[in-house]
């Protein structure tokens, strides 16, 4: 029986202690993170149960339908964090505006953005569905945290991360020194080290991708799917096809089995659809931490300056070379400008 382990408090605590300079608060926060983790793992192994799968029978703020679950998990991460005194501002894909800290607390130092329950749809068909979070550091010099301090391009991160619900809760997070993972163990309540350091291949086995979109891409990315199933002669050998509708999941089985996640623009949606700050920049700060790379097809997601707090932007991520072989088709077939935005540097 294995009795040593490593908790996710021991884990972050003895990371605290390799700088001196360290105040706590970042660790605390991570911790208040991990515990809303805890209480939305818990409401969707009984969601079932409790009359809280479904719709909501409302839209949010990007005109998706509600889900029962979107709320309970949005509002359990907004009173985990709230009463800290660790946060300024909180921005979430599921409120139309920044979320203040209310004026009977205190604030801190970091603004939380998150999308508290991707792929919710999912869960009325027990698939996995997730929660994804990034951490700055407030820019505003006083107050009680402003928009700024939310609209930060991604290499500004001060830490990142994503839970995973599905056969097992998995939170993985960086803080910029590496990417690690910890697995719940419901019999004693805590997450507990399970992949120390993460290292994605630098070739993956699977490509990612809503093939029912196809007609609307353009020619670029048309070409680069039809490399990754091995069609274009000295191009990749094929991989194989996995695709959930759930970031959080395929991006995971991505980065832990090696292989490349897409949501390019289309037709429908001409600067992408997956939301920039939500999404791709925590993602993107992972899979570089992990070895990996994240792309809106033409620039590095993490140089892009967000312009307001839901924008948009393409996302192609994961294994390095495969996530290199789709932008470089992209760049060779296409001409055309980013669509993601200004960035803080030009892509190479």
């Amino acid at each position: 029986m294995l009795t040593s382990v490593t908790t996710i408090e021991r884990f972050i605590l003895d990371q605290e202690e390799r700088y001196p300079e360290a105040t706590g608060e970042l660790s605390n926060l991570l911790y208040d993170i991990a515990l809303a983790a805890k209480i939305i793992a818990a409401a969707i192994r009984r969601a079932g149960l409790v009359n809280i799968l479904g719709s909501q029978n409302a839209r949010n703020v990007q005109g998706e339908e509600q889900q029962k679950m979107d709320v309970l998990a949005n509002e359990t991460i907004k009173n985990s964090l709230k009463h800290t005194g660790r946060v300024c501002v909180m921005g979430s894909e599921e409120d139309e505006d920044i979320i203040p800290v209310p004026p009977d607390y205190p604030v801190g130092k970091y603004a939380v953005l998150f999308d508290p329950l991707d792929g919710s749809s999912n869960i009325d068909v027990n698939s996995a569905v997730g929660t994804i979070f990034s951490i700055h550091r407030r820019v505003s010099l006083e107050g009680r945290g402003t928009v700024a301090d939310v609209l930060q391009p991604g290499c500004q991160q001060v830490a990142a991360g994503y839970v995973m619900y599905g056969s097992s809760t998995m939170m993985v997070y960086t803080t910029g020194q590496g990417a690690h993972g910890f697995t719940l163990d419901p019999t004693i309540g805590e997450f507990l080290l399970s992949h120390e350091r993460i290292v994605t291949p630098r070739v993956g086995k699977y490509y990612s991708v809503n093939e029912s979109n196809f007609g609307r891409w353009d020619r670029t990315v048309q070409a680069a799917v039809r490399g990754l199933k091995g069609d274009t002669p000295d191009g990749l050998a094929p991989k194989n096809s996995r695709y959930i509708g759930s970031l959080v999941a395929d991006f995971h089985r991505n980065l832990i089995s090696g292989g490349v996640f897409l949501y390019p623009a289309d037709t429908r949606n001409p600067g992408g659809k997956l939301r920039l700050l939500y999404e791709a920049s925590p993602m993107a700060f992972i899979a570089e931490q992990a070895e990996g790379s994240a792309t809106d097809g033409v620039n590095r997601i993490l140089d892009i300056i967000p312009a307001h707090l839901h924008q948009r932007t393409p996302l192609v991520i994961g294994s390095r070379e495969d996530v290199g072989f789709v932008a470089d088709t992209i760049r060779r077939v296409s001409t055309s400008a980013r669509v993601s935005g200004a960035v803080s540097q030009p892509a190479l």
